[in-house]
């Protein structure tokens, strides 16, 4: 049965709304960065280094906070999240993800109080509601591991791309594939690191995303919210 849940969580017809998001990637097709295979592979894989520690960072400790039914240090760990985001578009994908999980997550678990506590927070915006905290807290309301929320967090990452990159970019669903299968291997070691970071360890130095959100911002490209 937690099988199953894993792959609900994970699916990405789960409705949460990555499909209306890129991650940049509409912007970087644009401008001709990415253009074939090849620099989709290594832009996914940007992606992915940069969600692993910071996002799958905030995930892991989520989890730890709501293991220890900690709300005060699960609301640290959101705020702390949204703060470390340099630009609007990258908060307003993890708020609105957020808190379509949180809705999600408390008809799945109405018992569970550190999620029913969370999501009223979240309505009263008393705390942001960021998607990867969401993750943490159904993750662990399941009983799934860290190690299976730290996955579903980086495949998340990596097809969201991926899947935007159908609809943008010169590729196939052949060449997606195998750019995921690729990538998944990457993600043990990413773990092994990120599993002892705390929240002043997150880091993600990708300025170019933040360069292709202000251009996404004031641009004409609006197939996808970021």
């Amino acid at each position: 049965m937690k099988v199953m849940r894993l792959l609900q969580m994970t699916d990405s017809t789960f409705p949460v709304g990555t499909f209306s998001f890129s991650n940049g990637l509409e912007t970087a097709a644009y401008e001709g960065m990415v253009h074939d295979a090849a620099t989709l592979e290594q832009y996914a894989r940007s992606v992915a280094l940069q969600g692993a520690f910071s996002d799958g960072v905030a995930a892991l400790l989520a989890y730890r906070e709501a293991m220890k039914n900690n709300l005060r240090g699960v609301e640290e760990v959101d705020s702390q999240l949204m703060l470390f985001k340099m630009n609007d578009e990258a908060r307003t994908m993890l708020q609105r993800m957020g808190r379509k999980m949180a809705e999600l997550s408390e008809k799945f678990y109405p018992g569970n109080r550190i999620i029913s506590l969370w999501h009223r927070d979240i309505k009263e915006e008393l705390t942001p509601g960021s998607f990867p905290v969401a993750q943490g807290l159904a993750f662990a309301a399941e009983g799934l591991t860290e190690e299976e929320l730290f996955a579903s967090h980086q495949y998340g990452v990596i097809n969201m791309v991926l899947g935007a990159a159908l609809r943008c970019v010169r590729v196939s669903h052949f060449d997606t594939q195998e750019i995921l299968f690729r990538l998944s291997e990457d993600v043990p070691r990413l773990y092994a690191k990120a599993r002892v970071m705390r929240v002043e360890d997150m880091n993600a130095f990708v300025p170019e995303a933040d360069i292709f959100a202000s251009l996404h911002e004031k641009g004409n490209m609006r197939m996808f919210m970021s």
